[in-house]
């Protein structure tokens, strides 16, 4: 019998890996009167079908092509091959005897663009299928003409397993017994035009092989034994609006190094870096992005693998204890998320099947010349999800509380840093791009509803309206917070004045009042500020050094009182000279000298105050949060100003002096007369500062001031700032 013989053009197709559906050639096929087997193992000499009884197959091409009848057998057919070669033998499962991982609700939902949990299904999985152990194979490429996954297992050999393409949704598939975890693979491509790819990374790859080196490694990310269920249950139940926070921004790579240079682990940074935040008061850490990403110096801002937690610092596993443990020490986790744009390393996502595919096709949107980067087609529903789908992923599979998103201005602009000539408006002339709009929406509800507790925080710098707003009303994009791009580059810029001139610049301090509770507001002095030659906080400021320290102190003290939620980058918190670099850890050693202990103990007091008096935190986004005691006293460029916690608490005042002239007598309106308790005295010698100023209390009389019932007159001391709480409070009516 001859008639089950494969066609000679289709053996040549699969031997030169042309050939479109290789599960209709190879495996188990029902043929009249038994069944046929078909094998492709190059470097095999012999095969064998241990069916159970051997039934040697016929080498029909030296590439290894093998063929093969089994008269009567019955279909389907359970059997697995032994191979040799010279001496050596080996036996396997035949990858094209098993069938389908997925199913059409899978094909469906990616079409649609509502499958949330993309992760689930898409990657590379170990598993039991059919009763075998292996790993499933899964990825999209709609328009490629062959994909293959090749790795460490089958010598990077493109034709050895092809995989069968589910064409309603353009999914690649294929199940390959004996595959284990920490496998390397890729994706060798056959595009759309018939050319090869260069060979790609998984889109939703766990692990990644560590820079240089670029492939994708098998892991599993659902198997760690969480202990934090009581935090994780209390996250769904708070409003982060009104509880206090206070963010400590970090680059794992560079806020500890070991002496020889190289990254600490997760499990080191665990070790060290929590009890030192904790010790501080942080409410929370922001990593900034732990995705896997090809080169240092861009600080994971332009991620490779979406999915994958970067190999520099260890397993993945050591990024879920260091949550874990955040998590017991009653600190938060916050990561940075670029769904923004992408780097065009050939590994990567563009033109992953040969043409753009998640980028967008018109390079007027799928390019930012000013980056080098290439932007998501955020109107693609596929695209779509399998952005939300990673914000999810983070936040449940890792039990990250919070994801700042990065560059969302880019985002919400077709012009976007792009020349008059270099960009595609709307029909109706318009620069808004309405498919990341609808993609922030998207996937701001979908963390409201998946992830209940969790926040997201925009990065965007423009005049939107309504970026924290709900995704319901007009402009709304959903956010939890926005950064207050605005207040930073102001109030530095004011600072950064010489105090004489200050007086001419008091609109920059006051001006962020007139906006504040349009969004809901973190206050950031973040990496963004002490990078590129723009110095330390500490660096930019005029004065000797006495001077510079003082104004930093009073600086922290205005921050720590304004309304928002506050961010920190690491290390200015004991005001280092140089600036950060991602070579190197932070200049630790600094804080042998007393005036930078004295203003890392600023910011301990600062956080403890910030979380221990709710008049500091619960109506950050809220204006009855806050009442001017004095906004215009630019001559001697002083701000004053009162914080209620909206539920009838005693109220701090916050007194600023952004002069190095002290005060005496200064007359200071107040709610209630009596004694008010010296909260914080930035100058305080303990700090560092001179010892001028009140130090344990005033006593305000019935005398009226600014408007207030109450006043007390204090010594302010210079370029020092003073925290004032009442003693007794009967929560009489404000003005």
């Amino acid at each position: 019998m001859t008639g089950w013989r494969a066609a000679a053009d289709a053996v040549a197709d699969l031997l030169a890996a042309r050939h479109a559906d290789p599960f209709a050639l190879l495996g188990p096929h029902a043929a009249s009167g038994g069944v046929v087997l078909r094998a492709f193992l190059p470097g095999a000499e012999t095969l064998t079908a241990l069916v159970p009884a051997p039934l040697p197959l016929e080498r029909r091409d030296d590439a290894g092509f093998f063929e093969g009848f089994i008269a009567g057998a019955a279909f389907p057919l359970a059997y697995t091959f032994r191979a040799t070669r010279g001496a050596d033998t080996w036996e396997s499962h035949d990858p094209y005897a098993f069938g389908p991982t997925l199913g059409p609700l899978d094909d469906h939902l990616l079409v649609e663009g509502t499958h949330a949990r993309l992760f689930d299904r898409l990657g590379a999985h170990p598993c039991m299928h059919e009763g075998v152990a292996g790993v499933r194979f899964a990825v999209w490429a709609p328009e490629a003409r062959r994909v293959s996954v090749v790795g460490d297992f089958n010598a990077w050999d493109g034709r050895r397993h092809p995989m069968r393409k589910r064409v309603d949704s353009g999914l690649w598939e294929i199940f390959l017994p004996g595959v284990t975890e920490g496998a390397r693979y890729k994706y060798e491509i056959l595009g759309r035009d018939g050319a090869l790819c260069p060979l790609k990374a998984d889109p939703v790859g766990f692990a990644a092989e560590l820079r240089p080196a670029s492939a994708s490694v098998v892991a599993r990310t659902d198997r760690f034994a969480w202990t934090d269920a009581a935090w994780m249950a209390a996250r769904a139940q708070r409003d982060a609006r009104r509880e206090p926070m206070a963010i400590y921004e970090v680059h794992a790579g560079s806020w500890r190094r070991h002496p020889d240079g190289r990254f600490y682990t997760w499990d080191e940074l665990a070790e060290s870096l929590i009890p030192y935040v904790a010790d501080l008061g942080f409410t929370h850490i922001e990593f900034m992005p732990v995705s896997e990403h090809p080169l240092d110096a861009s600080w994971g801002y332009q991620p490779l693998g979406l999915y994958a937690v970067t190999a520099r610092h260890g397993p993945l596993e050591g990024l879920a204890r260091l949550i874990d443990r955040a998590h017991a020490a009653g600190i938060g986790v916050l990561l940075d998320w670029v769904p923004a744009h992408f780097p065009v390393d050939a590994q990567g996502l563009r033109n992953f099947d040969g043409g753009p595919l998640y980028e967008h096709p018109d390079p007027r949107r799928g390019f930012l010349p000013g980056w080098g980067t290439a932007v998501f087609d955020f109107g693609r529903r596929e695209v779509a999800a399998f952005l939300a789908a990673n914000a999810l992923f983070w936040l449940g599979r890792y039990h990250a509380d919070g994801l700042r998103v990065d560059a969302v201005s880019s985002m919400l602009y077709l012009d976007y840093d792009r020349p008059p000539d270099g960009w595609a408006p709307n029909e109706d002339g318009s620069n808004v791009n309405r498919d990341a709009v609808a993609f922030l929406q998207q996937a701001n509800a979908l963390v409201a509803k998946e992830a209940p507790g969790a926040i997201t925080a925009a990065e965007e710098a423009s005049a939107w309206g309504g970026v924290t707003a709900p995704a319901s009303t007009p402009g709304g994009l959903g956010f939890r917070f926005k950064w207050n791009m605005g207040w930073m580059n102001d109030t530095l810029r004011y600072v950064a004045k010489d105090p004489a001139h200050r007086r001419h610049h008091h609109d920059l301090v006051t001006f962020g009042l007139m906006y504040a509770w349009n969004e809901a507001f973190i206050l950031p002095l973040s990496h963004d500020e002490v990078v590129h030659g723009k110095g330390t906080l500490l660096g930019r400021l005029p004065g000797d050094d006495w001077q510079r320290f003082a104004t930093l102190r009073c600086y922290y003290a205005f921050m720590w009182g304004h309304p928002g939620k506050k961010l920190l980058f690491m290390g200015q918190e004991f005001a280092p000279w140089r600036e950060w670099s991602e070579v190197r850890e932070c200049d630790w050693w600094l804080l042998q000298y007393a005036p930078h202990r004295g203003v890392q103990d600023l910011v301990r007091r600062l956080n403890a105050l910030h979380g221990g008096r709710p008049a500091l935190h619960a109506r950050d986004c809220e204006p009855e949060g806050f009442r001017w005691i004095d906004a215009d006293d630019a001559a001697h460029s002083i701000f004053s100003w009162l914080r209620f916690d909206g539920a009838g608490g005693r109220p701090v005042a916050v007194i600023c002096n952004f002069t190095p002239m002290p005060r005496p007598g200064w007359r200071i309106g107040l709610p209630a007369a009596g004694a008010w308790r010296v909260l914080l005295n930035t100058d305080a010698t303990e700090l560092g500062g001179s010892g001028a100023g009140p130090m344990e209390q005033v006593v305000a009389t019935g005398d009226p001031c600014h408007g207030l019932p109450a006043s007390a007159l204090v010594d302010l001391p210079p370029l020092g700032a003073l925290y004032l709480e009442p003693v007794s409070w009967n929560a009489p009516d404000r003005a």
